[in-house]
């Protein structure tokens, strides 16, 4: 077998340079780097538009301020310190300041900015072009460029990884021309298990004790105590790309596609993997959804956006829809990934949902119900995310 050590190496703090500066804010304002003199902020979301970054007071949904001049489709993922925000663009991870707001110069060069995972206080960035793994502490963020650790991949590949709590690295195998697996390595970088039953291999999420699913075309592998288990789908192709979960419930809620051959296909069910009994279930909707619809709730609720413009709540255990909250108007998924659709972020008891055909924003709250806030937007929403603060 293959082993590829991984070491433990300062990363040099990355000047902003001709790329990073199409992200900076034209406001003097935006264009601040100081991380440490923000006061403490409470709960914020930051909202992409064609062009920059909204920041949005979480309860009032006011917004506090925007990040101009970002050049490029905007991807946006907290960076798990409950402040910091990770903006992917270019050629580059750029951590924006929530309590400033503003974009930082801590960066992550990468040629193409992948997946960003957040699992036991490490934050896991993927670079697609290259393969490299970059692995920091995500609390380090405000005192600068965090020292990281690294790993790269046999082949550049869309790809995903994800650290345990022991050191072991879980990442996906794949190329430019094909995705098909998972290799598990240890603290050493040595590795100890690997599968390739796994075509187009894509996403991850972890569940109850550590228990870390991926997604394939026709199920899931799931990683478990070292060892690998092929959970598949109950059609020959049942393709599984996106995947939630909760560290409080072994049952992940994932996306679910039959059509090889469609170039978007609107599917009304969604997957739920029990990584405890290595079973999956599928729930019918009769409502589509996207790639960006999927969620939790606190008590482990899979909370499906559907275009039927409802949010569907679903008991992972007794695989029923329990309740049906209409939050916009109906709505029809885009043909390309980037455009933006109505698109659902929960945080703590709350689900946050945007109607980019109105330009405005909803929370709603899951303990009742109900809508409990709406503002409009001065931009068309995109990417959601937020942080505890």
């Amino acid at each position: 077998m293959k082993t590829r050590n991984r070491t433990r190496i300062p990363t040099v703090a990355v000047a902003l340079g001709a790329s990073a500066a199409l992200l900076v804010g034209c406001s003097s304002d935006n264009s601040s780097t100081d991380t440490q003199s923000a006061a403490p902020a409470g709960p914020r979301l930051t909202v992409s538009y064609d062009g920059g970054v909204m920041v949005l007071d979480a309860d009032t949904l006011d917004v506090v301020d925007t990040v101009d001049d970002i050049d490029g489709f905007v991807r946006l993922n907290p960076a798990g310190d409950g402040r910091h925000v990770l903006v992917s663009t270019g050629n580059e991870f750029t951590a924006l300041d929530t309590a400033e707001p503003a974009l930082t110069d801590v960066s992550f060069p990468a040629e193409k900015p992948g997946h960003v995972v957040r699992h036991d206080g490490k934050t896991v960035l993927f670079d697609d072009g290259t393969g490299k793994v970059s692995i920091f502490d995500p609390i380090t963020l405000s005192d600068g460029q965090p020292e990281t650790h690294e790993h790269t991949t046999a082949e550049p590949h869309h790809g995903v990884a994800v650290e345990l709590s022991d050191g072991t690295l879980v990442t996906t195998l794949g190329n430019e021309d094909e995705r098909q697996g998972i290799v598990v390595l240890d603290e050493h970088g040595h590795e100890t298990a690997r599968s390739e039953e796994c075509p187009g291999v894509h996403g991850e999420a972890v569940a109850a004790n550590e228990a870390v699913s991926f997604g394939c075309e026709n199920g899931a592998l799931v990683v478990k105590d070292g060892a690998i288990t092929k959970i598949a789908s109950p059609d020959p192709y049942g393709r599984i790309g996106t995947q939630v979960g909760t560290e409080d419930s072994p049952i992940l809620l994932g996306d679910y596609k039959t059509d090889p051959e469609a170039e978007l296909e609107r599917p009304e069910r969604v997957s739920l993997i029990d990584t405890a009994t290595n079973q999956m279930s599928l729930v019918e909707l009769g409502a589509s959804y996207s790639f960006r619809s999927l969620g939790r709730g606190p008590n482990g609720e899979a909370l499906v956006l559907g275009t039927d413009g409802a949010l569907h709540v679903i008991d992972p255990n007794t695989k029923a829809v329990t309740a049906t909250i209409p939050v916009v108007e109906p709505w029809t998924e885009p043909e390309k990934w980037q455009d933006p659709r109505p698109t659902l972020f929960v945080q703590g008891g709350t689900a946050y949902v945007t109607d980019p055909a109105t330009k405005k924003i909803n929370s709603v709250d899951l303990a009742s119900g109900k809508v409990k806030a709406e503002a409009e937007l001065p931009e068309t929403p995109n990417e959601l995310t937020g942080v505890t603060g």
